[in-house]
């Protein structure tokens, strides 16, 4: 029998966390249990949690701030379930979530990862999120190199994916000190080695109004706590693995631009853009990395102008 261990890592989402609580609790499907992480929060979202009276759900409280991967891992260390599932703290499942992910799992037993689709939720108003399949794809194996390559759109997210303890844990789990792309590198890492399986309907909800205030502020993360950085036991690959090379090479020259920008960051962000096979990239994209800095100075304040004014029109 298919059960599930659901893990929500949280630190401080106490305005949200009952709506994602809640959406576990009113599951069609009704084998789960709920292991909520709680990585030293400040602000009471603890109590919102334990106000929520159901003998599945259970808090473990850690001693010191660890981040959300650590917490992750901590919480399928406590788990005794055969299925893992993550959701966060301020997103949320639509009601047959887990009854079309056992559905799921039941038609593709051999899988080592499962995923939905979701909803992007923005301004209060919900879309289905691109995750980079072709048109008229409903369920079935993906190459996930060569879907994320295509359209560097995620197939695979932290809120509608499933992957067997046993699976998780030949993995290596999240990886720890990075701050970006740590749930990337796990997906990456089982979608090298084992089958990876998509059901197109979007059936959790990705909420992007949350901190609204600080939506459009750009936080370069350090290289060392960066994915792109920490890929290395993968180099080897971009000889042999075609799309892991265009999948790679497309997420450098989409993302390092800021980092090029960025004085302290610029030498080992040319160093990394070396590695980029650019006879396979765009011409616009080939002939943006080929301006002075200036010029991408000067473009990249035009783009942040222009997303001001927007702003202003949409108010």
């Amino acid at each position: 029998m298919i059960r599930f261990s659901v893990i929500i890592p949280l630190y401080n989402k106490a305005p949200y966390v009952r709506k994602t609580v809640e959406s576990i609790v009113g599951q069609t499907f009704t084998n789960w249990e709920l292991i909520v992480v709680d990585d030293c929060s400040t602000d009471g979202s603890v109590t919102v949690v334990e106000q929520i009276i159901d003998p599945r759900i259970r808090v473990v409280r850690l001693e010191e701030n660890g981040g959300v991967g650590a917490a992750r891992n901590r919480g399928v260390a406590e788990s005794t379930v055969p299925y893992i599932c993550f959701l966060d703290a301020d997103d949320w499942w639509e009601p047959t979530f887990l009854e079309e992910m056992a559905g799921l799992i039941e038609r593709h037993p051999d899988a080592g990862i499962y995923g939905t689709g979701y909803y992007i939720v923005k301004n209060g108003k919900k879309r289905v999120a691109p995750i980079g399949i072709d048109e008229g794809f409903i369920e079935g194996e993906i190459n996930y190199c060569k879907v994320y390559a295509k359209t560097l759109c995620m197939p695979l997210t932290s809120i509608s994916v499933c992957i067997p303890r046993r699976t998780f844990d030949e993995a290596g789990g999240f990886p720890l000190g990075i701050t970006l792309g740590e749930d990337f590198m796990l997906w990456l890492r089982i979608a090298l080695t084992h089958k990876t399986v998509l059901l197109s309907r979007p059936l959790a909800n990705y909420n992007q109004d949350v901190d609204i205030e600080h939506r459009g502020t750009h936080h370069l993360h350090p290289p060392e706590k960066n994915m792109l950085w920490q890929l290395r036991e993968y180099e080897s690959l971009e000889k042999t693995h075609a799309d892991y090379k265009q999948m790679i090479d497309n997420l450098r020259a989409y993302s390092l631009m800021n980092y090029l920008l960025e004085r302290r960051y610029r030498n080992v962000a040319r160093k990394e853009l070396a590695k980029v096979d650019w006879n396979h990239q765009p011409v616009q994209t080939r002939r943006l990395y080929q301006q002075p800095i200036w010029i991408l100075r000067l473009r990249q304040h035009l783009l942040k102008a222009g997303s001001n004014i927007k702003k202003l029109i949409i108010k």
